[in-house]
């Protein structure tokens, strides 16, 4: 019989709250969504309701403390003493730990020693940041009105808000360090498998835009890196790869059958793809969520993004040859046949007008449980999920 495995969250997991079953045998410092709902106001979709939060971004951007900031270290911590007392355990019941941090998440609040490391002088503006240069698409300039960050910058304080940013992702890569250096101090890493990944990265001020929720790279291309036995050291792939796939490899790499049921899930094993992989595999990314006006959805296939919103345009990208996205083809008639050919894969995958009514009825749904449209603006916005202990700051 095989033995039970532990399965173990350290940190952020942003499940509705502990009492639901998740698969973790136990959960360490979590951090569940606010008051057990999260973010209603960004239920409100037709607009999108206004953000008060906004203005936050610029104003605390630089050095300074921040309660994600001290949560971060606390996970670490937290992840280097479980790890040393894995090893006092021994060996013979199998493991899996989920290590989530929260940086470089804002508040863009810096340790000051880490700032110290990109002087706000040295760092570039952001890409197509001149207002002639942003994107005039209806959906993108709804998202950009309702979470207008970037009314409250100047060229000084974009500077300083990515200098902040960089610097948490050096804060970051020092946490893993430290949570990597356990791992192989305790002798545990000859036969553990180890994921680095993200659930989406940031516009930056990239397209004039801040924060995600929206389909450009800045936002959808994320980190994927494995190590580990059966990892071939220090090789690359130009395969597709998604986080859909980390089911299917967390589940083999421990070695339990994935569910009949789940086998239609287009999901590929990474350590399969870690040894070539499809460069042309179509991959997909989706958004129902705050300041969206419809559902959105990108196509990723070889050179091509493709980037369907229900009742609106569709954008079209070459990657190999516009890796910054500033040329949007289209509306090229040269560029229809590969527009049909994304659109044909995208519905093989799903009915994205089906899944966008469905995703608005829920959300109607959820507003309705929680006391209205009123109620909910009455409510505000909290800009972030507060850390374990903290106050949310409604605006």
């Amino acid at each position: 019989m095989q033995a039970q495995r532990d399965v173990v969250s350290i940190g952020k997991l942003h499940y509705r709250d502990t009492q639901d079953l998740n698969g973790f045998s136990q959960e360490i410092l979590p951090l569940h969504v606010l008051d057990g709902v999260g973010d209603l106001l960004g239920l409100i979709r037709t607009p999108p309701a206004p953000r008060g939060n906004m203005e936050a971004l610029a104003r605390d951007a630089g050095p300074g403390a921040s309660s994600y900031t001290d949560y971060d270290r606390e996970i670490a911590a937290a992840a280097c003493t479980w790890l040393r007392e894995r090893q006092g355990r021994g060996a013979g019941k199998p493991w899996t730990l989920f290590v989530s941090f929260v940086r470089p998440h804002f508040p863009l609040v810096a340790p000051p020693e880490f700032f110290a490391m990109y002087p706000p002088g040295q760092m570039p503006l952001p890409r197509l940041y001149a207002d002639a240069q942003r994107p005039t698409h209806p959906a993108v300039k709804a998202l950009r009105d309702c979470m207008n960050y970037d009314d409250y910058f100047d060229e000084a304080k974009v500077r300083t808000a990515i200098a902040s940013y960089y610097a948490l992702v050096s804060f970051l890569d020092e946490n893993i360090g430290r949570v990597l250096g356990a791992l192989d101090e305790t002798g545990l890493v000859d036969n553990t498998r180890v994921i680095y990944t993200s659930d989406h990265g940031d516009n930056l001020g990239n397209h004039g835009l801040w924060g995600k929720s929206v389909m450009y790279e800045e936002s959808t291309a994320i980190p994927m890196i494995l190590a580990g036995p059966d990892v071939p050291r220090g090789a690359t792939t130009d395969g597709g790869a998604s986080l859909i796939d980390c089911y299917r490899t967390l589940l083999e790499g421990a070695g339990v059958a994935l569910p009949p049921d789940d086998e239609v899930l287009p999901s590929q094993s990474l350590w399969e793809i870690a040894r070539g992989g499809d460069p042309d595999r179509a991959l997909l990314s989706e958004y129902h969520a705050a300041g969206s006006v419809t559902g959105s959805y990108m196509l990723r296939r070889g050179r091509w993004k493709f980037v369907y919103f229900v009742g609106y345009p569709s954008q079209l990208f070459d990657l190999q040859d516009d890796p910054h996205e500033a040329a949007d083809l289209a509306g090229r008639p040269e560029m229809q046949g590969v527009i049909r050919e994304c659109e044909a894969a995208l519905r093989a995958m799903l009915d994205p007008e089906r899944v966008s009514a469905r995703a608005f009825a829920d959300q109607a749904a959820v507003i309705a449980a929680n006391g209205g449209v009123a109620t909910i603006r009455q409510r505000g916005d909290f800009g972030y999920t507060p850390a374990p202990g903290e106050q949310a700051g409604f605006a």
